[in-house]
C-alpha cells in the first residue's frame, strides 16, 4: 500500500526467458508496466557450432530478476495490511496490528512476536528492518482502543464526530464468536449456566463453517487451527476447527436436483424461501416418525471441497449413498435432509477432537446465515446431543464488533464484561435425546464412509 490516498491495487508479475537473459516486469491491473528488471543467462560452447545453457543457472537468473524488480514497487510500499488493519488505519492514521490477524493469518506469536528465520528462509528478510515497520511493530488485543479514535478526514467521511473510539479488530468469524459466546444464560436451564466460558463453543455457520472453542490453557487439537492466544476472548486461547463448505454444499445439492425448478415454482407460489417450503414439505411426508428418520437409507460425507477439521486432508471428496432412480420433491427434500445432517456429523467430529485434545464442551452457541434455518439447528442439537443457543440478535458478527467498540470506549471494564452486557439470548434448542441410538448408528456409517474413500483411493493407488 504505497500510500493514504491511492486505492489498493493489485500487481502481476511477468517472467520471459530468452535465449540471453531473463526478462521480468511488474505490470499493474490496468495492464500498465510499472517497472522492469533482467538478468543474464550464462552459456557455454565446449567445442565450435555447439552451444549450451543450464537448467539451474536460468532459475537462479529468474530469481535475481525477480527479486531485483521486487526492490523497485517491494521498497515503495508503506506497510501490509490484512483487511481488517487496513480498515483501523484508514480510521485513525495508526499503523497498529489486531493480535487476531497476525496470530490467526500471519506467523506472528503473542508470547515470541515475528519469527525472523521464516521470513529470512522466504527471502523476504528486509520485512524484518526498522523494527517490522511496514508488517507491524505495534500489537494489540481485540477491543484496544487506537490512538485518538477517528481522525478529522474519517469522521468526515462516516459523517460522525472525530475522536470517537475505534478498537483493535477482529476477522469476522471470531467477531461472530464474541458475539454469541458470552451471553448470560441464567433461567435456561442450561448446563453452561454457573460454568466457565471454556465449556462454550461458537459455530459460526454460513457459506462455510468455523468452530470456535476457548481455554484457558494452550490445547493442541490434531487438524484444529490454533492455539492461538487472546485471538478472540482476551486471556484465552482459541481453537478453530472448521468446515470448507455448509451453506454452499446445502445450495449445491439442492439446486443440481432434477426437481429444482418444481421447487421454486411451489415456494414462490407460498412466498416463501425454498429452504422454508423443503422444511415444510418434510414435516408433510414424514407421517408418524421424527423427521430425522427419513434418511435412514440415505447417507451422505459433506467434504465436496476437502476436509478442513480434524482430518485437515483436502484430497477428500464428497460421498452420497442410497439414491434411487425417482427424482421428485420428496427425494429432493430427503436428500437436502441427509446433507444438513451430514454437516452436523461434521460438526460432532469436530467436537470430539476438541474433547479427546482436552477441550470440555457442553452448549453450541450457533451464529450466520445457517443457523436461521430451524432445520439445521435442530439437527445440530439431535446430532450432537448438546443444545443450541442462538441470539437475541441475528447479526452477531456485528454485535461482536460493537463489543469491540464499547470495549475500546472505556463503557466496559473488559471484552468479557462488555460480551455479558451485550449478547442476549434469544432462543434455546433443545436435543431430542429419545433420537440419540438413531444418531449414533448414522454417526457411525458417516465415519464408515470415509473410511471406505481412503481404502477406494489406495486401491486405486496401488500397483
Amino acid at each position: 500500500m504505497p500510500g493514504g490516498d491511492e486505492e489498493p491495487r493489485s500487481y502481476y508479475v511477468g517472467v520471459d526467458v530468452g535465449t540471453g537473459s531473463v526478462r521480468a516486469a511488474l505490470v499493474d491491473q490496468r495492464g500498465t508496466l510499472l517497472a522492469f528488471a533482467d538478468q543474464p543467462i550464462n552459456q557455454w560452447g565446449p567445442q565450435f557450432n555447439h552451444h549450451e545453457q543450464s537448467s539451474e543457472d536460468i532459475w537462479a537468473a529468474c530469481c535475481v530478476a525477480s527479486k531485483n524488480l521486487r526492490e523497485t514497487c517491494w521498497d515503495k510500499a508503506g506497510h501490509f495490511f490484512d483487511l481488517p488493519d487496513f480498515l483501523s488505519w484508514k480510521a485513525t492514521g495508526v499503523t497498529a496490528r489486531s493480535l487476531c490477524s497476525l496470530v490467526c493469518k500471519w506467523t506472528y506469536s503473542a508470547e515470541k512476536g515475528w519469527d525472523d528465520s521464516f521470513w529470512k528462509m522466504v527471502g523476504l528478510e528486509d520485512l524484518v528492518t526498522d523494527n517490522y515497520s511496514k508488517i507491524g511493530n505495534q500489537v494489540l488485543p481485540p477491543g484496544a482502543s487506537l490512538g485518538s479514535g477517528l481522525t478529522p478526514e474519517a469522521a468526515e467521511d462516516l459523517g460522525l464526530p472525530p475522536g470517537i473510539a475505534v478498537a483493535a479488530s477482529l476477522i469476522d468469524a471470531h467477531a461472530g464468536g464474541l458475539g454469541v459466546i458470552g451471553a448470560d444464560v441464567k433461567g435456561h436451564g442450561l448446563a453452561c449456566e454457573g460454568q466457565p466460558v471454556t465449556s462454550r463453543l461458537a459455530v459460526i455457520c454460513g457459506t462455510s463453517s468455523c468452530h470456535m472453542g476457548i481455554s484457558k490453557n494452550p490445547i493442541f487439537v490434531p487438524g484444529v487451527w490454533g492455539p492461538y492466544f487472546s485471538a478472540m476472548v482476551p486471556g484465552f486461547w482459541l481453537n478453530e476447527g472448521g468446515q470448507s463448505v455448509t451453506g454452499k454444499l446445502i445450495d449445491h445439492m439442492v439446486q443440481g436436483h432434477a426437481a429444482f425448478p418444481e421447487l421454486q415454482a411451489k415456494a414462490t407460489a407460498r412466498r416463501q424461501s425454498i429452504y422454508a417450503y423443503l422444511n415444510s414439505h418434510l414435516d408433510l411426508i414424514k407421517k408418524a416418525q421424527p423427521v430425522g428418520f427419513l434418511t435412514v437409507d440415505l447417507h451422505v460425507w459433506p467434504d465436496f471441497h476437502g476436509n478442513r477439521s480434524p482430518l485437515a486432508d483436502l484430497t477428500l471428496k464428497g460421498m452420497v449413498t442410497g439414491l434411487k432412480l425417482s427424482q421428485d420433491l420428496d427425494d429432493l427434500a430427503i436428500l437436502y435432509l441427509a446433507t444438513v445432517q451430514a454437516i452436523a456429523f461434521g460438526t460432532r467430529l469436530i467436537i470430539e477432537a476438541m474433547e479427546s485434545a482436552g477441550h470440555s464442551i457442553n452448549t453450541l452457541f450457533l451464529c450466520g446465515g445457517l443457523s436461521k434455518n430451524p432445520l439445521f439447528v435442530q439437527m445440530h442439537a439431535d446430532i450432537t446431543g448438546m443444545p443450541v443457543v442462538l441470539s437475541q440478535e441475528v447479526e452477531s458478527v456485528l454485535v461482536g464488533a460493537a463489543i469491540l467498540g464499547a470495549c475500546a470506549s472505556g463503557d466496559f471494564a473488559s471484552v468479557q464484561e462488555a460480551m455479558a452486557k451485550m449478547s442476549k439470548v434469544g432462543k434455546v434448542v433443545f436435543p431430542r435425546h429419545e433420537d440419540k441410538r438413531y444418531y449414533d448408528k448414522k454417526y457411525q456409517v458417516f465415519l464408515k464412509l470415509v473410511e471406505h474413500q481412503k481404502e477406494y483411493a489406495a486401491i486405486m493407488k496401488g500397483d
